[in-house]
């Protein structure tokens, strides 16, 4: 392995790491991670440590974001698909308009009190396209900042929300693509654009948007082979990140077979590593000079790049590359030299920054797709039958605690000072120390 001498700065678009807000899909630092305290490790259903639980009904996957005192969710119903789209080849287009349109919503509850403050229908959708089981209509997780809400849901629409009115200032519905099982990236703020990715069946892109009108300012469509016809194995939901390496701005975004890394502000193609596979969804992890990306089914799975290259980095740049126990949908976490992952089926593994190499694989029962969360040296991490394990964050792997809620967990938890906001699904739930 060379030594690595790159100075590499992460950027959180207009949010500073200090003000603490969880203001997008793993939180303030992009990575899951918290500098908040204090924060419960042991609780459950009936516990003095569950301060609100409130019911959100509906099916919907996107994570809680917080800002001030307000938790925003979006939300969608229970219904799977329309008439018509049996099966995953069916488009929306082949299928009568629905009698009663699907409400696509943005959901705010006050912090302190768990009490609804906005329930905003954001689309109305008369021909939804057809929705994997494992998926729903609103799994991408929104965008906040002071006085406005980026909510986003594919090719249904994107619209920038006033958070104290609820009032719609803007929306954009001109972005298409087949999902074939559903949207799944979140948007990504940077400067006066909102970057949004869509890995569908039959087209392959990433947009940005000005974030004053949402009017689109550039698309670049994924200009790589994919070596096949088939566009289901093309599909990806990876939210990117952008990172400043070399000079620039880069806005890295994972997709099915490689990585692109685009110039943030004119959407042009800087470098691209390879990696193989499909269905990537973990967001990109930086840190020790390096860009650590997660490629889902990839014959690379999990790779460590530098990130100051130009053109095809595949045989140049790549530190180190690990192609098991890697997850397909959680986001992993990065403390410290530790690299901590949790596979789709539970074995949890913490591996070596720097090398690659493997410090220790533990099971933990359950069956996870939420992205763990770090906070005060614990890592907790949510399953879908709604258990929370609570991991010390140590190069010797100790369980600390098996706390258990009443229904499944998906959507990945946010971190409020010293609360857990979790989304299961049927209610969110505020979490804090009972002293």
């Amino acid at each position: 392995m060379r030594t690595v001498l790159l100075s590499l700065v992460v950027l959180s678009g207009s949010v500073s790491a200090e003000e603490g807000f969880w203001n997008q899909f793993r939180g303030p630092h992009e990575d899951g991670t918290s500098e908040a305290t204090g924060l419960p490790v042991t609780f459950g259903e009936d516990s003095p440590e569950i301060a609100w639980k409130t019911a959100v009904t509906g099916r919907a996957w996107s994570s809680p974001v917080i800002w001030g005192n307000q938790v925003w969710v979006t939300n969608a119903p229970k219904i799977q698909n329309p008439p018509g789209a049996t099966n995953q080849k069916s488009f929306s287009e082949g299928a009568p308009p629905l009698k009663t349109p699907i409400r696509l919503s943005a959901v705010c509850l006050d912090l302190e009190s768990g009490r609804v403050l906005h329930d905003i229908t954001v689309f109305e959708v008369y021909q939804p396209q057809y929705t994997h089981p494992t998926n729903g209509y609103a799994s991408p997780t929104p965008w906040i900042e002071e006085g406005r809400i980026y909510v986003h849901f594919g090719v249904y629409g994107t619209a920038c929300l006033d958070t104290q009115s609820g009032k719609k200032l803007w929306e954009n519905t001109e972005l298409e693509c087949h999902h074939w099982r559903g949207p799944g990236a979140s948007p990504v703020v940077h400067g006066d654009l909102i970057y949004l990715c869509f890995d569908g069946y039959d087209k392959q892109f990433v947009s940005a948007l000005n974030r004053n009108t949402g009017k689109i300012v550039w698309t670049r469509n994924r200009d790589i082979d994919y070596g096949t016809d088939n566009g289901d194995r093309k599909k990806a939901y990876c939210t990117p990140r952008i990172v400043r390496a070399a000079g620039r701005d880069l806005l890295v975004s994972p997709f099915a077979m490689a990585t692109i890394a685009y110039d943030a502000q004119s959407g042009d193609s800087v470098w691209t590593v390879r990696h193989g596979g499909m269905n990537a969804s973990a967001r990109p992890l930086v840190g020790h000079g390096l860009v650590y990306i997660c490629a889902g089914s990839g014959d690379k799975s999990l790779i460590a790049v530098r990130p100051d290259g130009r053109g095809d980095v595949t045989d140049t740049h790549i530190e180190w590359s690990l192609g098991r126990m890697t997850p397909k949908r959680p986001s992993q976490l990065l403390v410290g030299r530790n690299y901590y992952m949790i596979q789709d089926e539970g074995v949890f593994s913490c591996v070596d920054a720097l090398s690659g190499e493997i410090v220790w694989t533990k099971r933990v029962p359950g069956m996870y797709w939420a992205s763990p969360v770090y906070a005060d040296g614990h890592i907790y991490c949510s399953s879908q039958d709604g258990s929370i394990a609570v991991i010390k964050a140590s190069r010797d792997f100790e369980l600390v605690a098996e706390n258990k809620l009443d229904a499944g967990i998906t959507a990945s938890p946010a971190i409020a000072g010293n609360s857990l906001i979790v989304r299961t699904e049927s209610h969110i739930y505020r979490i804090r120390s009972a002293k």
